[in-house]
């Protein structure tokens, strides 16, 4: 019988915030949080520059707005997700149903596989624009993306990790409580044999039928006076 489906016991119990909180995959979504925070506010801050009298401002990336929206789209969305997640992750324990369960660990592990991936392209596209970005900007800002960008990478490429390892563990799991009934060998029943005639082996006549009176042809016997 399983006690342990996908990565959390079953449910019931109370929670338990501190061996929430000193969890591996609590440590790094906080740590993901962090850098989409910082990623979006400071291309929100500073990464609009006003070099000349006009009025209008460009992207500190080569003033290719491009690159501002793309990072801050994919830093509030990154934000979101881990907002979402860490509610479930809190909750996880507490669901009965391994379906449910099921569906909330493909979810993350689909969410975090795609979100290391828009981070990727984030970081090369950012860390390009700023390769041919003029002295004219805020240099320290512009690092700070970049460099958060790429420590995004890692954090979530630990989230797909951390969903994959949970995902194949609650599959061994659940095998391990369920035994299909069609390989079941274990019944108490005797086994049934359709050429045989007679009761089953080890089959007893109940001691209570009554005997009846005719005992065979010519076998009956008148009462006496």
């Amino acid at each position: 019988m399983a006690t342990n489906v996908y990565g959390a016991s079953l449910a019931g119990g109370t929670f338990d915030f501190v061996s929430f909180v000193k969890q591996p995959q609590t440590i790094v979504r906080v740590l993901s949080w962090l850098c989409a925070i910082v990623v979006f506010a400071t291309i929100t801050g500073e990464g609009y520059v006003n070099p000349s009298v006009s009025g209008e401002t460009t992207c500190m990336f080569n003033k290719n707005d491009s690159a501002c929206t793309f990072g801050v789209g994919t830093g509030i969305i990154a934000f979101l997700a881990c907002v979402v997640f860490t509610v479930l992750d809190a909750y996880f324990p507490h669901i009965s149903s391994a379906r449910d369960r099921k569906n909330i660990v493909i979810g993350d592990l689909v969410v975090s596989g795609a979100w290391t991936f828009m981070w990727f392209i984030c970081f090369c596209f950012l860390a390009n624009q700023w390769s041919h970005t003029g002295t004219d900007v805020i240099a320290s800002a512009a690092r700070a993306v970049v460099a958060f960008s790429f420590f995004s990478v890692i954090t979530w490429a630990l989230l797909t990790l951390f969903a994959f390892k949970r995902f194949r563990q609650g599959v061994g799991d659940i095998d391990l409580g369920y035994t299909d009934p069609a390989n079941d060998h274990t019944t108490p029943y005797p086994p049934t044999h359709p050429y045989t005639s007679g009761p089953p082996e080890g089959y007893q006549q109940s001691p209570f039928t009554p005997n009846s009176g005719y005992s065979g042809e010519g076998g009956y016997q008148p009462p006496a006076y």
